[in-house]
């Protein structure tokens, strides 16, 4: 009989400590709304600031408000879909002297960790890829706000920004811009909607 009692206890326990264990939330950045940029910024020959966006990219990211360390984010870009506002200058980054878009279509970021730093700060670190070269790089990341849409859904946007050096991913060519175009700064925009 105490037996018993105990099992009962036990499992009673544990029902409600899985009860109250929030499960993470999972997000599909809106795309189809074009809620979400990428953009970028590189000086140009030290003078003024060449600024673009990728305009074709899409991903997801996991929230786990009661164990914020497990969050994720997964973003995929068509490199192919640059745009700096000047056709004929986009030819040229897609060509092989730079992102060579035909060899290497497609960029991607997959992260490996986050810190809550409070107050709607976070550190998040992780892995890109751009020419088929991958290395760790790490983003600032603001949480901007989340709530209710009008459609039914719930929402929730971040913004990430890092400095990322071309020189890394074998594009040697931004000297030509002059030395201070190595270093991009990227910023990410994005709106998740909660699946």
């Amino acid at each position: 009989m105490i037996f018993k009692k105990t099992v009962f206890s036990l499992v009673l326990a544990l029902g409600l400590v899985s009860a109250n264990v929030q499960a993470a939330e999972h997000y599909q950045i809106d795309i189809k709304g074009m809620h979400a940029f990428i953009s970028f910024k590189v000086k140009h020959l030290g003078i003024s600031w060449l600024e673009g966006r990728f305009n074709r990219f899409k991903g997801s990211f996991d929230v786990d408000k009661a164990n914020p360390s497990n969050n994720k984010v997964t973003v995929n870009i068509e490199v192919a879909s640059i745009d700096s506002n000047h056709a004929e200058r986009d030819k040229h980054l897609r060509g092989k002297r730079f992102f060579d878009v035909k060899k290497f279509p497609k960029a991607s970021f997959v992260s490996t960790s986050w810190k809550d730093l409070g107050d709607g700060q976070s550190e998040l670190v992780g892995n890109f890829t751009l020419r088929g070269v991958t290395k760790a790089i790490t983003l600032a990341v603001s949480k901007v706000g989340e709530g209710k849409d009008p459609w039914g859904g719930y929402r929730s946007g971040y913004v990430g920004t890092t400095t990322l050096n071309l020189s890394d991913y074998k594009m040697k060519e931004g000297h030509i811009l002059g030395a201070a175009a190595d270093e991009v700064q990227m910023r990410l925009s994005i709106e998740g909607i909660r699946q």
